[in-house]
């Protein structure tokens, strides 16, 4: 019988999950998938690493499932492999370890009650992340969770880099930039040394670019800043959030627009971004292929936000050796990384267009100054190494 670690990632209407084998050199994928549409129209299905579908099931539109219902399903279709493999941890992505938290942690209830504390820093994620830690809980108590934060590789910043210019006595209530995607950056920063050492060891800006979409700044490997704050709805545009604002947007919002902090926040991380801007979709692939005058805009911003943020990022670093793209926009669309490279060639990048539309690894010329690279992430496998990690003996 095999030792498994489950990863469980929680969204706000999803449950996302996949197993590991725990091998003496490595972990290796087992199976992985998703419980959508908990809000109305659940879908459950279950891959290998082929993918080919292990097991799949839809519930009626309207149907309301709970992330404890959603870890009850999974539990159960976990039972019909029980025979092959015996489930020894459960490692969870929790958004937001505040500034306690700079390494992952073993769930226990002091831990809960820490983490439900944060909840004010993170309202549209933490309570997520929490609910399958207390259905695992609850459902098997003897089972070892671990807690893996997505801000935990950014606490090492500088501490300029994580101030706002506020009294301390906001500060001091933990008011500061934290960063997000740390878990997936973490991971590019470990893949690196081996896809392209010399650059890795030097200065490195990574695009992490998805439905959530920000980016990082690594000196040696090690996060020196981010485009993601306080919040991650801070930064470059993304499917549904409006990345970085002017407050005083928020101020005449309130004041002119009566809008109170509810419908602000659904309007900044539920309407804006490419969804709002293009009035079509927040699916890049869908924006790609639209003619619509909406569908260019959306596009043509966001890769001007790259631009501009990368600029800031690279002066952070005092200079750029490599640009990494990764995450799903960043692994599938080319076009976007061929327009984000042709807009930086004047920090040194010279795009190879052949090698960009082959999907890389490495997409810059030979003669480049500074490497492009696609280097597709795995936050589930850091989640699996890092659940390990935590409940070996030291």
């Amino acid at each position: 019988m095999q030792n498994v670690i489950l990863v469980l990632n929680a969204g706000s209407s999803s449950l996302k999950f996949s197993l590991f084998a725990e091998r003496p050199d490595e972990l290796a994928l087992q199976l992985r998938g998703q419980i959508e549409g908990l809000g109305g129209a659940p879908h459950f299905v279950a891959k290998d690493p082929a993918g080919t579908i292990l097991g799949e099931r839809r519930w009626a539109d309207g149907t309301r499932l709970g992330h404890d219902d959603a870890a009850h399903q999974l539990v159960e279709f976990l039972q019909d492999y029980r025979d092959r493999y015996r489930l020894t941890a459960v490692g969870h992505r929790v958004v937001h370890g505040g500034q306690e938290f700079s390494r992952p942690a073993r769930v226990d209830g002091e831990l809960l009650e820490k983490l439900e504390k944060l909840v004010p820093l993170a309202p549209l994620h933490q309570p997520y992340n929490l609910a399958p830690i207390r259905a695992v809980a609850a459902r098997a108590p003897q089972l070892p969770q671990v807690a893996c934060f997505d801000t935990a590789f950014h606490r090492r910043q500088p501490e300029l880099a994580q101030l706002f210019a506020l009294p301390p006595a906001i500060t001091g209530r933990g008011v500061r930039r934290y960063g997000f995607h740390g878990l997936s950056y973490e991971y590019i920063a470990g893949v690196l040394p081996r896809l392209a050492p010399e650059a890795a060891g030097g200065r490195v800006v990574v695009a992490h670019l998805g439905n959530g979409a920000s980016l990082c700044a690594l000196l040696a490997g090690r996060s020196l800043a981010s485009t993601m704050g306080f919040t991650a709805v801070d930064g470059l545009p993304m499917g549904t959030r409006c990345g970085a604002i002017d407050p005083g947007v928020i101020l005449y919002l309130m004041d002119e627009l009566k809008m109170d902090a509810r419908a602000i926040e659904r309007l900044i991380y539920k309407e804006s971004g490419l969804l709002g801007v293009s009035g079509i979709s927040s699916d890049m692939r869908e924006l790609l292929a639209s003619d619509a005058p909406g569908a260019a805009l959306a596009v043509d911003l966001f890769v001007y936000r790259i631009g501009r943020e990368l600029g800031s990022l690279a002066a952070a670093l005092g200079g750029l050796d490599a640009l990494v793209f990764t995450a799903g926009i960043g692994e599938h669309a080319a076009t976007i990384r061929e327009r984000v490279c042709r807009d930086a060639a004047w920090l040194g990048v010279e795009l190879d267009s052949a090698a960009n539309a082959a999907g890389g690894p490495r997409i810059s010329s030979a003669a480049s100054p500074v490497s492009a690279w696609v280097v597709p992430t795995d936050e589930e496998l850091m989640i699996a190494r890092h659940t390990r990690q935590a409940l070996s003996p030291s």
